[in-house]
């Protein structure tokens, strides 16, 4: 899993990298083989004028599935990374789940065309 991470218009500091790396690391270790990669954008829309403006954009790359892209803005950057990283996580789960549901729904229709086609 690629995970590649950006700031505009501040620098991205070594301590705000390793916070990110390690909530996305918490939040979604498990699912890690899912995902191909994760694009985090951190952003301060009004620069210093202050205000709501602190945003993260996540953008997960799975294959053969829709990516997923999260956005949230808050007047904390931290806020808006945890919120972010969380709503993802919840996105994931719930995409990885209707995947896994589906699957399990076609399996015992084809093993029935299969069992069929066998006593014909």
């Amino acid at each position: 899993m690629i995970v590649d991470i950006q700031s505009r218009p501040f620098n991205l500091t070594s301590s705000l990298r390793v916070y990110v790396q390690q909530r996305l690391r918490a939040s979604i270790e498990s699912r890690t083989d899912k995902i191909q990669r994760i694009e985090v954008r951190l952003s301060d829309i009004n620069g210093p004028h202050g205000g709501i403006d602190k945003r993260c954009h996540l953008h997960l790359v799975i294959p053969k599935m829709a990516d997923i892209v999260i956005e949230d803005t808050r007047d904390n950057l931290y806020f808006a990374i945890d919120s972010a990283i969380t709503r993802a996580r919840e996105v994931l789960d719930r995409k990885l789940s209707r995947k896994q549901q589906r699957k399990h729904a076609a399996a015992p229709a084809f093993q029935h065309m299969a069992g069929l086609s066998d006593s014909v």
